[in-house]
């Protein structure tokens, strides 16, 4: 997603893009393909956006798939058993729009709620700086209490950040708090694309081909040799000359392309400051409807997330022109038939990398029997597993001291990646943002005046305008 975000918008500034793609798809680490044990189309991953992603949805606005998301404004957290809680905003000003729907919440006791209001009340004002503590300390510091930590803090943040609270810088964590749940009403809401990943990064691979571009697959770029006028890059054994680089690769794809020289030393050592955290993907199909939610937070067990895929999917309602299908609040059940498809998501899986197939469905079932009592009736039909290893950079306490601007020391080489320095995390958010920053520093350099593509920041609205 950084190397179409920057594609499209210097294809937009009037540059002639070629786009080096390893694989036969584009989207990277956000895209599906058909998976060929069982013929389906999956996601390798389930990704959701907020409405404070300014620049993602910009990105979607520009590539012209805007209507590809179905937006949530509830959120509704299961413990085993079945209890639900929702969250949803109310006629209240920000940062108080949740606070009717938190405080009716069963999942969290009084004493958590005034816990995790006090940390709030700390964190509404700034984002404080990394000064090196983790945030699970920070919490402890801030008197929060065990169920807090486990059902609201960790629950909201190792699915935001795919990392343990344990590693978690305290700004990461601050501003994931600050920008989707407590500036707006419309910063928290939540978006899931309605199509499958690729179909909707594809689109980002027409816009550049409108504008004269080029994509190339099965390309994986392998070297670069900077000149004076000009960037030498191998790909598949041949060498190609352009006038820019983007590197919009993972920070140690970009470590082995860096030459031995004195000047690549500083970045190269930047870049072995990273570290990765993994995420898990399991589908599920099943023989009869398993739940009438379309997603859900799932409390104190190993699953985080269920997604109803079924549900989701305009390609399961495109036949018959559902209506419906776009309104998720009136319609009723569709899951492609009688049966239900759902992804169940472990952010930061690192106790599941070494477990086998077998063993992860297996547990899976057994807390999706906990969570959906319609599923201890259902046949399992069939299963996938999938891992995404090295999913993110690891969000720790004094990483953005490494994370590295576009520009390198080489003038007409430049990087874009969500480990760069964004000022986000590593989401899809902070991937486009990446993109654009690259493409700015291009454009700059080629013509000697500023460009501008970065999206504002979501404003704050109610009381959040007083810290601003």
């Amino acid at each position: 997603m950084a190397g179409l975000a920057a594609g499209c918008a210097l294809a937009e500034a009037g540059f002639r893009v070629t786009l080096f793609e390893r694989r036969p798809y584009l989207g990277g680490r956000a895209s599906s393909y058909q998976h060929p044990g069982t013929g389906e189309i999956v996601d390798n991953c389930q990704h959701v956006l907020l409405g404070c992603c300014t620049n993602l949805l910009d990105f979607y606005r520009r590539t012209g798939v805007q209507d590809k998301i179905r937006w949530y404004e509830k959120l509704t957290f299961l413990e085993p058993g079945g209890r639900a809680s929702v969250i949803a905003p109310s006629w209240l000003p920000a940062p108080l729009h949740t606070a009717p729907a938190f405080l009716r919440a069963d999942c969290l006791s009084l004493r958590d709620k005034m816990a995790i209001s006090r940390a709030m009340v700390a964190l509404a004002p700034s984002i404080p700086a990394d000064e090196g503590e983790t945030f699970l300390d920070w919490l402890k510091r801030h008197g929060q209490t065990a169920q807090a930590i486990e059902r609201f803090w960790k629950t909201i943040l190792v699915s935001a950040l795919n990392e343990d609270l344990d590693r978690v810088s305290v700004p990461y964590a601050a501003q994931v708090v600050r920008e989707s749940f407590l500036k707006s009403a419309a910063a928290g809401r939540m978006g899931i694309p309605t199509v499958p990943l690729t179909e909707l990064y594809g689109a980002a691979g027409d816009y550049i081909r409108a504008r004269g571009g080029e994509i190339q697959f099965r390309a994986g770029v392998e070297s670069f040799r900077s000149e004076v006028f000009g960037v030498n890059v191998t790909t598949n054994g041949q060498e190609q000359k352009f006038d820019y680089l983007v590197l919009a690769v993972p920070f140690d794809g970009v470590a082995r392309m860096l030459p031995d020289t004195p000047s690549a030393a500083p970045l190269a050592a930047a870049l072995g400051q990273f570290s990765t955290s993994p995420i898990t993907g399991i589908h599920l199909w099943f023989d009869r409807q398993i739940s009438n939610l379309d997603h859900a937070v799932l409390l104190d067990r190993t699953i985080q997330w269920m997604f109803h895929k079924s549900r989701l999917i305009d390609a399961r309602n495109a036949e018959a022109g559902n209506h419906e299908a776009r309104n998720p609040d009136t319609r009723e059940d569709d899951a492609g038939g009688n049966g239900s498809y759902v992804e169940l998501v472990v952010s930061c899986s690192r106790s599941l990398v070494e477990k086998s197939k077998t063993e992860i469905v297996d547990l899976a079932m057994k807390e999706a029997h906990e969570f959906f009592p319609g599923a201890r009736e259902a046949k399992l039909l069939k299963s996938i597993v999938i891992k995404e290893v090295h999913a993110t950079y690891s969000p720790r306490p004094g990483i953005d001291q490494h994370r590295p601007k576009p520009d390198t020391v080489w003038p007409r080489v430049f990087l874009a990646g969500d480990w760069t320095a964004t000022g986000w995390p590593a989401t899809m958010e902070g991937a486009v943002r990446s993109g654009y920053l690259a493409a700015e520093a291009v454009a700059r350099f080629a013509s000697g005046k500023r460009a501008s593509f970065l999206v504002s920041d979501l404003a704050p609205s109610g009381l959040m305008k007083l810290f601003g």
